[in-house]
């Protein structure tokens, strides 16, 4: 068994081979700051280490699943190398990966919003429970980003090019039910049902045969690592010039300013 009490900001709890991880920043709508985001880098190297797990649940703590990155801390470190690098740059490519290489099958249980990055990491998850009245959308053009840290792949593949870019561009929030119809979730319930019915499916897959579950996984992920290996480096590309631009800077002033951002295209 791995020892989880480094996590600060993660809640591991381990019981009859499934993991429960839980996203524990509450009060910022467990929005992602950097220290966040490298624990949840490390995490799935820890678990793939733990022999006594054969399947994770992976929720948020609070009232939303998880708001992204966290915006005031970029408007603080905004036009300088560190947060380009940093989120846009290896650390964003090897969550990802980190996920994509993990072989057990990971249960989304979206108890409450997913935007930005948090909706990416819901969308990496291999089977996804939703609230129906959860908002889930990529909303890196609402802060002047590029869709670039997994949008750009994911949202094709679940609700086809046309649909995704204008999710994309738009930046648009889908409740729950609308993104269970649209192929984007699995299955939509009542905010009080989503952990029981996820907890349901992750207990089954955990007393399974791991084996023959992960293999299975890993035989469709081919299909995922293929436009992860073709999009992802363009995009988080994008992403990582679009931290320098005016409009990014605007945004997050905005954001703490609470008020409505005036975009000029530069």
């Amino acid at each position: 068994m791995s020892n989880y009490a480094r996590y600060r900001f993660l809640k591991i709890d381990v019981a009859g081979r499934l993991a429960t991880v839980t996203l524990n920043r509450p009060d910022s709508l467990n929005a992602l700051n950097r220290d966040m985001h490298r624990e949840l880098e490390d995490i799935w190297l820890d678990l793939a280490d733990d022999a006594d797990v054969t399947c994770v649940l992976l929720t948020g703590a609070g009232r939303a699943f998880c708001a992204g990155g966290d915006v005031k801390n970029m408007a603080a470190r905004v036009g300088t190398d560190e947060v380009a690098r940093r989120i846009a740059g290896v650390a964003g490519r090897r969550l990802i990966h980190n996920m994509l290489d993990f072989q057990p099958p990971i249960i989304g249980a979206i108890n409450g919003d997913a935007a930005g990055l948090g909706a990416t990491i819901a969308l990496m998850c291999d089977i996804t429970v939703a609230a129906e009245s959860a908002r889930i959308g990529d909303t890196h053009v609402r802060v002047g980003l590029v869709a670039g840290d997994g949008g750009a792949v994911l949202w094709p593949l679940l609700v086809g090019p046309a649909r995704a870019k204008e999710f994309l561009m738009r930046g648009t929030f889908l409740k729950g039910t609308d993104a269970e119809r649209l192929g984007l979730v699995n299955y939509a319930v009542l905010a009080e049902q989503v952990l029981p019915k996820a907890t349901e499916i992750a207990t089954e897959l955990a007393q399974g045969p791991a084996l023959a579950i992960r293999w299975t996984k890993l035989a469709v992920n081919k299909w995922l690592r293929e436009q992860v290996n073709l999009i992802f480096d363009a995009g988080n590309a994008y992403e990582k010039l679009s931290f320098y631009t005016e409009d990014h800077k605007e945004a997050t002033r905005a954001f703490v300013e609470k008020r409505k951002p005036n975009f000029k295209g530069m």
